[in-house]
């Protein structure tokens, strides 16, 4: 008899956890929805909690009691908790078997890397647990018998052309007989490919979050816009799949159908096909290693037309470029450019800075912050602590760049 799987989704109220929650909704059978976590959007999370009636919710701590009197007044009796230690504590919960790790930015990280320790099954979307904590994650996965499968579609997609040996351990990458040679990431170029870089320059917030193929937050969006989200799945994809940075290639496929590709010494390359709809990883990464319904809309081969492969501009798309040289300087680089580019989008999005003058945010920040080498032993308090600091350095780049 096949269990119902207990459901913490972190992050419920973005796009991954609408996405997750339509596919949770459709499977009652198979899934149960144990917990929920949002940060601003409440009004949306206390829906949730009427329709899915978790056992646990998460919100800001400030929220706690005012939130937790509003679902008494509902009739539903849910245990509110509140903060990082809230959202900790539901990530280890006994009661948790699957954690949906959807929170954007640093904010996720503490509660992934205490799923991984609790030896939860954790399907990953926060791409900072693996920017900021690569090793740290990857070794408390395997140290404590967690599972890690990632939600991104770029690396879901590698990871189903992989062999099953290497699914189980990546380090099994490395074995001649599977003869991985190369992993593709396809990026859609955003939605300034065909735009010069001058016209990106000017580029307004409504333009740079106007995705032309995805439905996503702001953040992710205008990440996809300068190319850094490929970044930073370029170096989630090093962790992920335990390879150097120049094993990884990065193409732009605007038509976002193939969704990311290996390629092996034989010469083939297995590429995954499908429509842009984030509930195809999801529910892959839901089910594995069986399939279920996404609900996404079936691709329609007949109606395809061309495929497109253009090679990334580097100079137009510095923050691209950027993140590799973070990868080969280490995890403290890593950590840097992370913590910068979410000061420099934040700074864009609220008018201060120019969507151009992110790169170059980013890059100041890498050749004038100085923080130590971070070794095997690193734990998250170092992390956060490098954090920190460049967050603080990014915020002095900011107000001296806006008010030049």
């Amino acid at each position: 008899m096949v269990m119902t799987q207990r459901i913490a989704v972190l992050g419920a109220t973005g796009s991954i956890g609408d996405s997750t929650l339509a596919i949770l909704a459709a499977q009652p059978q198979d899934y149960d929805v144990y917990a929920l976590s949002g940060f601003r959007r409440l009004d949306k999370l206390f829906a949730l909690c009427q329709q899915f009636l978790p056992r646990r919710v998460n919100v800001p701590t400030a929220a706690v009691d005012e939130f937790a009197e509003r679902l008494s007044a509902a009739g539903l009796d849910i245990d509110v908790v509140g903060g990082a230690e809230g959202l900790v504590d539901i990530a280890t919960d006994v009661q948790t078997d699957t954690v949906v790790a959807a929170i954007v930015g640093a904010a996720g990280l503490p509660s992934t890397l205490a799923a991984a320790r609790a030896g939860k099954r954790i399907l990953l979307a926060n791409k900072e647990a693996l920017v900021m904590a690569g090793q740290v994650m990857i070794n408390a996965v395997k140290t404590h018998g967690a599972t890690l499968l990632p939600l991104d579609s770029e690396h879901n997609a590698i990871f189903q052309c992989l062999p099953l040996a290497i699914q189980q351990d990546h380090t099994q990458i490395h074995q001649p007989d599977h003869g991985v040679r190369k992993l593709w990431l396809t990026a859609s170029g955003g939605p300034f490919l065909q735009q010069s870089f001058e016209q990106m320059r000017q580029a307004s917030v409504a333009e740079a979050v106007k995705h032309p193929n995805w439905s996503m937050g702001q953040k992710i969006s205008v990440d996809s816009a300068t190319m850094m989200n490929k970044g930073l799945e370029l170096i989630e994809a090093c962790h992920l799949f335990d390879l150097p940075e120049d094993k990884i290639n990065v193409v732009i496929h605007p038509q976002s159908i193939i969704h990311s590709m290996v390629e092996y010494s034989d010469g083939s390359f297995l590429a995954q096909l499908g429509s842009p709809d984030m509930k195809t990883p999801i529910a892959h990464a839901l089910s594995y290693p069986n399939r279920i319904d996404s609900g996404s809309q079936p691709l329609d081969l007949y109606a395809l037309s061309g495929l497109e492969f253009i090679e990334p501009d580097l100079q137009k798309f510095a923050c691209l470029r950027l993140a590799r040289q973070a990868m080969q300087a280490g995890t403290q680089a890593t950590i840097v450019l992370n913590a910068t580019n979410e000061i420099a989008v934040a700074a864009f999005l609220s008018g201060q800075i120019r969507l151009t003058d992110i790169a170059d945010v980013n890059e100041q920040a890498l050749t004038e912050i100085q923080v130590p080498l971070l070794n095997e032993h690193a734990d998250i308090d170092d992390i956060l602590a490098i954090d920190k600091v460049a967050r603080r350095h990014t915020d002095a780049l900011i107000k001296k760049l806006a008010s030049s």
